[in-house]
């Protein structure tokens, strides 16, 4: 199966269409719906990637993405945030907390996949150490004499 996802959402049909989705694009999948159990259950699930939502009961999606980034265990975990709060300036205060991904309800399918996607694709080549191709001349040498036609 694919990379583990935990997803934290209070109310319950959006819960069962993320879960849902995520499923049909074979993904594992942990749902949390109380957001007071949502560091326990990362820790024992392990996701590659947590679907928060922002707002919730109890204790914000913001706050419990404040908490993941400030625990060693928990921050590299990468966090995209699902809110209704599509007003100026919220998108920069959730990621100032530490959301590496943003989507606004109501959400569109595609959207919400493709996010998923980006957020749990590999780094970039950039990243990857430069390997040195072999110049030509040592490379034909170690062929031995070409022989032409």
């Amino acid at each position: 199966m694919g990379e583990k996802i935990l997803v934290v959402e209070d109310n319950e049909l959006n819960l069962k269409l993320f879960c849902d989705l995520l499923r049909a694009h074979g993904y594992q999948v942990e749902p949390v719906r109380d957001g007071r159990e949502a560091l326990d259950r990362a820790r024992a699930f392990v996701p590659q990637l947590v679907i928060m939502d922002i707002q919730m009961p109890w204790i914000s999606g913001l706050e419990l993405t404040e908490q993941m980034k400030a625990d060693a265990e928990l921050s590299p975990i990468p966090i995209m945030a699902v809110t209704a709060y599509a007003a100026k300036g919220d998108e920069d205060r959730i990621r100032a907390a530490g959301a590496e991904g943003y989507v606004a309800k109501p959400i569109s399918l595609l959207r919400f996949i493709g996010a998923v996607r980006d957020l749990l694709a590999p780094a970039p080549a950039e990243a990857m150490p430069a390997i040195e191709a072999t110049p030509p001349d040592i490379a034909e040498h170690a062929q031995g004499p070409r022989s032409s036609l």
